[in-house]
């Protein structure tokens, strides 16, 4: 078993999962890759479970029961991984937004370069983004400044997907205590973190968006991402995080 887990949420991702796993398990480095599937109707559960019998020690599969939210998928992998002892644990999306090849890149910032939350950055050199409607870029963009302006947060990416986290760091975050189930997970995630007191790096990538299956972002998870920022701003007054001793 490799010390590296890569978790993977997906929901009606047929067109994807089966090059996405390949390409991850093809690296030099070893990985193991966990599929978190919210009741595909597509039939991407299935075929995760034909590749478990080509993978079976490093490819594994929790389903679930409907489309509980991207926030909720990433906590039980979060579970999963720190009962079964994984040091480093990562978030990456099914559809090639994420280049699988960053994993490395991602890991080495880990493990050699004292991260102990590693970004997959966008914005870390500029913006880098490839294939997304101006309006969706500038959105998105806007919205890391915006998150930096209310949190104080030296990071540049605050609502990036593509993460490595170090054990350390899920043992300590109170996972049951993590509010959001969209984008906003993925902001109330690194805000902890840096309360915490954890080293957060950010790695330069190009995020290119999907070109097969359709997109899950929706104005909802949006507003969720906004309005949830000034939520996580008072909390940490009324109640500031301990940082541990490590």
């Amino acid at each position: 078993m490799s010390d590296c887990l890569v978790i993977i949420p997906t929901y009606n991702e047929k067109e994807n999962i089966e090059r996405i796993i390949r390409k991850v398990f093809s690296l030099d480095q070893e990985f193991d890759v966990l599929i978190i599937d919210d009741n595909s109707p597509d039939g991407t559960a299935a075929i995760v479970k034909l590749l478990m019998t080509e993978f079976p020690s490093r490819l594994f599969l929790e389903q679930r029961t409907g489309k509980l939210g991207l926030g909720t998928a990433y906590i039980h992998g979060f579970k999963w991984a720190l009962l079964r002892g994984y040091q480093f644990i990562f978030e990456m999306d099914a559809d090639f937004s994420h280049n699988p090849e960053d994993l490395l890149r991602l890991y080495d910032a880990a493990k050699n370069r004292g991260g102990d939350l590693v970004i997959g950055s966008r914005y870390i050199t500029g913006v880098n983004v490839v294939n997304w409607p101006m309006g969706r870029v500038l959105m998105s963009y806007v919205a890391s400044i915006y998150v930096r302006f209310i949190t104080r947060m030296k990071v540049m990416d605050t609502t990036a997907g593509f993460i490595c986290y170090k054990r350390k760091v899920l043992e300590t975050i109170d996972l049951g205590k993590v509010r959001f189930t969209g984008y906003a997970f993925q902001i109330e995630m690194k805000f902890t973190a840096w309360k915490l007191g954890f080293n957060i790096v950010e790695v330069p990538i190009i995020f290119t968006d999907r070109t097969m299956g359709e997109s899950k972002m929706s104005k909802g998870i949006f507003k969720e991402a906004v309005l949830g920022v000034m939520s996580l701003r008072w909390r940490s007054f009324i109640k500031p995080q301990k940082i541990p001793v490590r």
